[in-house]
Formats: C-alpha cells, structure tokens, sequence
C-alpha cells in the first residue's frame, strides 16, 4: 500500500467472505429520493458519485420492510419482488464503480407520520402525531417475517447487505428501552426480554440470507432519553446480536425525541467516538464509530488509538462525494467539509422535501444541476466574495468561464468570516478554506481590497457581471439609536467592539440567537468547545451508568446578563431551523437569558433601553443594545435596465434577497447562475 498520513482510515477490513476497501462507511441518510419509484435513476446517480469517491461501503436511505414501519405514507418500501428492479438500479451503479453498498431496512415504529403506527406499547411520541398500537403476537411474528423477507428481496436486488436499524428511538430500539415497552408477556421486562425482537429479526435474516451477506446492525449506544438502558444492557444487547449473526455493529446515539444534541454544528468532532470504543471491547466483531467525523484527521486518530474498525460518515459525503479520494490522494485541503448546519439534509428530510446540502447543491440533484465545460467561454465578473460569490465564481471558472472575483474586503467568507465567530460554529471556517483552495485550483482571478465601480466594470469588458455584495444592516427606527450604547452585530462579531457585562439583544432571528450565544459563552471555556466539557454541559454520561447515559447538567457560568427581544409576538426562535433550532433555544434558556416576544422599543438613553411589553412599561438598565433587526440588500451595481450591447448582469444572494440570512440560497443560487452561463 502507498505511503500515506490515513494508514488506519484507507486499510483494507477482512470480513472473512468479503473484503470492505477502507475503512470508510457512509452512513444512511434519508433524500427523499427512496420515497418514490420514479426518483430511484436520480437516487443511483447520487450514490454512482459516492462510490466513485472511494467510500468503502455505502448504506442507503432508510426503507420500511412493511406498509406499518412507513416513515411517510407510501414511503419507500422493499417487501414485495415488483420492488426489485428499481433497487437494481442503485446496486448497479455502485458496483459499476468499484462500491459496496448495503440496504438499510427502518421500520419507523411510533415514529411513522402515518396511521398505521405500532411499536412495543402503545405510547404515543411527544414528536408523532399519531399514536401506535402495540404489536400483538400475531403482529410480532409478522413483523419479523417482514424483515427477512426485506433483507431476501435486498439480496436478489443486488446489494451486498442489510442494515437493520435499531438506533435512534425507531421500531428495535422502542423493543429494547422501558421507556416505550411496558409489556409483561415474553417480549417486555427484563432486557433479556425486550432484546428479544432485535435478535429474533437478525437471526431470521441471517437464516433468509445464508453466511455470505453483510448484516450490520446500529446499535443504540447512547439513549440519551429517560427509560433508556443502562450500559450493561448495551452490551448484552452487543453480545447477543453478535451471537445471532451479526458480521458488523454500527453505533447510534440518542432518540429523535432527546433533548441532548447529537449532530449539530455545536457537538464537538469524533465526541461520542471512546463510547463505541467502549462497545468494541464488549464483542469481537467490527464496530463503527459515528455522529460529527468529518475530516480525514479526525477519523484516522479514533481509529489508530482503538475506538473503532470503521468510521461512519453521512452529510460529510453529501458535502463532498470524493471524500476518500481527496484524503488518499494528499488533497485533504480539498474536501468540501460537513459543517452540520442541518438546514439542507435534515431540516429537509423532517419537512418531507428532498434533501441536499448546504456547501454542495449538487447533493441528490446530480442529473440536474450539471457543471458542464461550456462551448463558447465568457468573461464574467463576480463583485463579493461571500457564499454566494465564492460559489459562482468557482462553478463558472469550473465550466471552463474566464472569472475575476471582486471583494472589497482583504479576505474571503462574507458572512461566514462572521458566523465562525459565534461558539458551535468553528466549522464555517472550513467553508472558507475549501473556496480558498478552489479559487486557486480554478484559477478564478481574485482582487482583494477592491470596491469596483459599474464603470469599471463596463470599460473591462466583461460579458456577464454577477452582483453578490451582500447585505448591510437595517437600523431600526427608535428613539436614540445612535447612543453610544448600541452596537450592531456587525460591530461585535467583525469589528470586535467591546460589550459591557448587561446586554440586550433587538432582533430574535437566527442572527440575534448567535449573538445570544456569542454574548454568554465563557471566555474560561476554550473554542472549539472539548468534549468532555460538552457532556458535562449537557447532562451526558459517557460510561451510562444511569438509564439512557443522561447525568445531572453542570450549572452554566454565563459571561454576560442577556435579553432577547423581538417585535413579532410568536415565540422567539420559531423561525430557525427545525432540527437545530431547539438547540439554540435551549443553550440560551440555560444560560439564563431572557427572552421576550411582542416588545414595542420606546428609546434608548444613558439609562438603559425603554421598552413596552404587554402595556406594561420597563427598563432594561443595559451597558449595551445590539442590533441584530435584519438587513437591505446592497445592489447598486445592478444597472436600472440592461443597457444594450453591455454586460448581462445578475444578483444572487444577499444582494438579490435580505430577508434573514440564507447562505442555503445564496451557494445554490450561486452554482445555478454559473451552470446556466
């Protein structure tokens, strides 16, 4: 093997009848795509991609073995031969470049947004509409005939396994925990009783598919959520899963309903990574490491110092489908990396659209948007070098365009030189360095520190001219709002103003939250956050002595007396994401600020900022206003009517649409432009 810094994470894995290329899984990922049969040529092109990429083994969208374990109605579902030839198409384009690829079969539980629901008891979810109906002898056994029938089907299908999930609160481990299964017949009890449908589903499997078939299983590790199990009913679980036929347990970590995040921005790298090493003493099979690893380096040091034998991966390759290829080939500076932002994969995923990514639209969407040389090569101006600018520029030159990029700045980023500011962030950083790099591979023409006029432009000469200089911020009509105390979030993140220790915050969007989070961390607390200081923040025992691994929080020490004000009388926060955005809530609740909706803001003087809050008149005796109240779109480039002859020109991003910041649109509307050119 050639000489590289990734000795562990590229080695070959010996399974005995199948030898896995590295040690790279990607991990499942629901699209969309798996939902309906028509989609199944875009869902095998997107996996094409990630096999070509050199993942070493692939694990598809969850699909429901039966019509009562739909995620959504009509979901995707392999339980009868007329399925077969739509999964064929996936397995083919995988095997055709080299992959392996596995069928993950989820059977949803009580978590299925549909009314056929069943779990163990019939317990409703605090997050599902419906409420299930336990599974009765009869349901049982039918149940685990639908598994094997499923992982049988997969097999003439193609694929080189099964995952069967029982991670996450979905049908297994629903089995497995108290905390849903309240049964006193021979399925529910003692953990030797509620491990029961698990193992019977692996040992029918195994017995459907003979020896020679990948059967991995993702274990739920960590519960996260009261009534889960302790560690040694996590390992007997392991043990007896392993006993039953199972060649590789993957790791899972926290029910959907948990209030401990897992995969945000904000979870420190590899944090759960010496958990599964704890698993891997417990059995003698292979055990994959999961949840936030998404660089090379990362990956390859939990595997060199045993916490693992593979590591899984999911957003990281929809961020970039040559993952593997760039770390084996030396070009790590490459990697369009993951920064589990949520808002294109999960935030789609949970409001049932199609999923992407944010840093990589082409993500399930590669037989559209199409990045092809163009025939006829134009000049084409780009004026800022935020999100959106970074990504036209690059996709342009990538398709062959001449491109100058124009930042009045002396770096790149924009917005995103501004977001890594904000703790939980740290990732956006990556962002920047991979456009860094892909401005240079492309060989864009970049311009630092220049505020290029629309005369400037003309007289170059250039064909196509794409206005993306962004934003600038709104100042909101208030009595004093040029007093000496406010500042906008502009002030503080970029120009790194000093704020007094008593703070308000005009303006609850996304913005005010990160300045909310910006203004509380503790300058005690080293960036990005440690892991082990992380789980003591957010109650996580590690080792699970308790039920679930939940312990006592530590008390938060906060650095600043906060408040968070908004207009708008819904409640703050009610537009963030929506797999994420129950995190920044919670960081700040704990953090003891206050948070008010329906605010009218009467002035601000040397006392402090007068507000009125449901008729009643107050003071907040504050050091300092910050003013996170939205922006307006900077396009004065933009010519009042295309002059004849001249230059196209186009706004994408901030510069096109101010409404909260939205670097999602901003790179899509990015890569599209410069596709069309």
């Amino acid at each position: 093997m050639t000489s590289t810094p990734y000795s562990h994470l590229l080695a070959p894995l010996d399974l005995g009848f199948t030898t896995l290329k590295n040690r790279v899984l990607m991990g499942s990922m629901h699209t969309g795509l798996e939902d309906r049969f028509y989609n199944y040529g875009k869902l095998a092109a997107f996996y094409r991609e990630r096999a070509r990429g050199g993942a070493g083994l692939i694990v598809t969208g969850g699909i429901s073995p039966n019509r009562q374990g739909w995620l959504l109605p009509f979901g995707g579902t392999l339980n009868f031969i007329g399925d077969v030839p739509n999964h064929r198409k996936v397995t083919r384009a995988v095997h055709e470049e080299g992959g392996k690829i596995l069928l993950q079969i989820l059977h949803a539980g009580r978590y299925g947004y549909q009314p056929f629901v069943v779990s163990a008891s019939s317990v409703k979810s605090p997050i599902s509409k419906f409420k299930p109906k336990a599974l009765d002898a009869d349901g049982i056994e039918s149940t685990i005939a639908a598994y094997a029938r499923c992982a049988k089907l997969a097999k003439m299908a193609g694929y080189d396994g099964v995952e069967v999930m029982g991670s996450e609160g979905y049908l297994l481990n629903q089995f497995l925990c108290a905390r849903t299964n309240k049964r006193a017949d021979e399925w529910g009890g003692p953990i030797e009783n509620r491990m029961r449908l698990a193992v019977e589903v692996v040992r029918r499997i195994r017995a459907a598919v003979g020896p020679d078939f990948i059967l991995m299983y993702r274990h739920s590790v960590l519960d996260l959520v009261e009534g889960g199990n302790t560690w040694d009913e996590v390992a007997a679980v392991a043990k007896a899963l392993e006993a039953a036929g199972v060649t590789i347990l993957n790791t899972g970590y926290g029910w959907h309903e948990a209030r401990i995040p897992t995969i945000v921005t904000s979870v420190p790298r590899a944090a759960f990574a010496q958990v599964a090493g704890r698993l891997r003493k417990e059995v003698k099979i292979p055990v994959v490491a999961s949840n936030r690893i998404n660089m090379p380096d990362d990956a390859e040091a939990l595997l060199a110092r045993g916490d693992a034998d593979m590591v899984s991966m999911a957003r990281p390759f929809l961020a970039d489908a040559d993952w593997v290829a760039k770390a084996a080939s030396g070009r790590v500076d490459e990697i369009n990396t993951c920064i589990a932002c949520n808002q294109a994969c999960l935030d789609h995923t949970f409001s049932n659209k199609r999923a992407s990514c944010l840093v990589n639209p082409r993500a399930c969407h590669e037989t559209e948007l199409v990045y092809r040389k163009s025939a006829r090569p134009r000049r084409v101006a780009v004026v800022g070098a935020g999100p959106a600018g970074l990504s036209a520029s690059t996709v342009a030159a990538e398709c062959g365009h001449r491109v100058t990029l124009f930042e009045g700045s002396d770096s790149i980023g924009g917005q995103f030189r501004i977001a890594m500011q904000v703790p939980g962030k740290e990732e956006f950083a990556e962002t920047i360095r991979y456009f860094k790099r892909k401005l240079e591979l492309t060989g864009v023409d970049v311009r630092l520190n220049r505020r290029v006029t629309r005369e400037e432009l003309l007289a170059e000469g250039f064909d196509d001219v794409i206005v993306a200089t962004g934003i600038t911020t709104r100042k909101p009509k208030i009595d004093g709002i040029d007093h000496p105390k406010v500042l906008s979030y502009l002030d503080v993140l970029r120009d790194h103003k000093p704020v007094g220790r008593r703070v308000a915050i005009i303006g609850a969007g996304g913005i005010g939250f990160d300045m909310g989070e910006f203004l509380v961390h503790s300058p005690d607390v080293p960036l990005p956050v440690p892991a082990a200081h992380w789980m003591r923040e957010w109650g996580v025992d590690p080792a699970s002595a308790t039920a679930g691994g939940l312990a006592p929080p530590t008390p938060p020490h906060p650095a600043r007396q906060v408040w968070l004000l908004q207009r708008k009388t819904t409640r703050p926060g009610a537009g963030l994401g929506k797999t994420s955005g129950w995190v920044h809530r919670a960081t700040l609740v704990r953090n003891g600020v206050q948070m008010l909706a329906g605010v009218q803001y009467d002035r601000i003087d040397d006392a402090g900022l007068h507000i009125t809050v449901g008729g009643e008149a107050r003071l907040l005796e504050v050091d300092n206003v910050v003013i996170c109240a939205g922006q307006e779109s900077l396009a004065e480039l933009m010519p009042a009517e295309s002059a004849s002859g001249g230059p196209r020109f186009h706004k994408i991003g901030g510069a096109a649409l101010a409404a909260e910041l939205d670097a999602k649109r901003a790179i899509r509307e990015g890569a599209e432009l410069a596709a069309r050119l």
